[in-house]
């Protein structure tokens, strides 16, 4: 791990105060329905922070609202602090994908080098605590959500990687994982899904979002105390490869830019941004105000009117 300030690939940056220097207009339609929804701040635009990278992934916030992201084929975790300033966190990294932080200020990571989860401690300690399922190797955890009890649920899709030196899959499915607050317990709670990518939870931990890319769907469960699923219900036709939520619960659906829907299942808002592919999104900043966003090459930021769920 190392904590230098990122200098060869990024290309562009911008401090986040700098919000009022924007890259994308959004077309007469989006408008309206941005002045309808009510979750943009008034005149914001989706502003491109640095460039230069090969894939981003993975954004989560800590506690000050520093927002950390992967690098998955630099093999990196990148930092955005909350004074805009950008940095090398952990470099390697396991070739991590998705992140989330859990109460206690760790790191939680989806190692798809060697598929497998791990915990970063505060002081940047990584500690592998799953590496397989009833004695056979995961497929490649992908994405993670820290439910406020500390049990932790994780997407485990296969994504052949041209960097991994393994064999064939040997789970028999692709599913969803939860690992019990104790770290002793892994189950898996959630078998009948085409390809699960992108998941969230709601913040009093009842409800879990989980994404079927492959199926083109993104489906809600209750959370049972115990950690399994139920009442299993189609939130919306789309899939999604990364997400999050707001305070109003709202859930944020990636790929084409970024789609917003209501808890109920309504679609409020398309948020349009200039990339390939928009892979994952987070809430961050100083005041929780700020979506910040990962897609393809870059980092982008949009300036909310909303905060993300759990922001203080």
């Amino acid at each position: 791990m190392r904590s230098s300030t990122c200098s060869s690939n990024p290309r562009r940056m911008v401090p986040t105060t700098a919000l009022a220097a924007f890259l994308i207009v959004l077309p007469p339609a989006a408008k309206a329905l941005a002045a309808e929804s009510g979750i943009i701040a008034p005149g914001a635009r989706v502003e491109k922070l640095a460039d230069g990278f090969k894939f981003t992934e993975g954004p989560a916030a800590d506690a000050r609202g520093n927002v950390l992201f992967t690098d998955q084929p630099n093999d990196r975790i990148v930092k955005w602090s909350v004074d805009g300033k950008l940095s090398t966190f952990m470099e390697p990294c396991g070739r991590s994908n998705g992140l989330c932080f859990d109460g206690q200020g760790n790191l939680w990571a989806c190692a798809d080098e060697r598929n497998e989860l791990w915990c970063i401690d505060p002081a940047g300690k990584p500690t592998v605590v799953v590496k397989q399922y009833e004695g056979k190797l995961l497929n490649g955890p992908n994405d993670v959500w820290v439910r406020p009890d500390g049990g932790v649920y994780f997407s485990d899709p296969f994504y052949k990687r041209p960097y991994w030196n393994r064999g064939p899959q040997q789970q028999d499915g692709q599913c969803v994982y939860y690992l019990a607050p104790d770290r002793k317990r892994l189950i898996r709670v959630a078998d009948d899904l085409a390809q699960p990518n992108g998941l969230i939870g709601t913040p009093d931990g009842k409800t879990l979002y989980v994404a079927d890319i492959r199926a083109r769907k993104t489906y809600a469960y209750d959370v049972r105390p115990d950690g399994t699923l139920d009442n299993k219900r189609l939130f919306c036709e789309l899939g999604s490869d990364g997400m999050t939520i707001d305070q109003q619960g709202n859930v944020y659906l990636t790929g084409n830019g970024v789609t917003v829907f209501a808890s109920s299942g309504k679609q409020i808002e398309q948020i349009p941004v200039e990339a390939r592919w928009t892979a994952n999104v987070c809430f961050g900043g100083g005041d929780g105000h700020t979506l910040f966003i990962t897609a393809s090459e870059g980092l982008y930021a949009l300036r909310m009117s909303v905060k993300g769920a759990g922001s203080q």
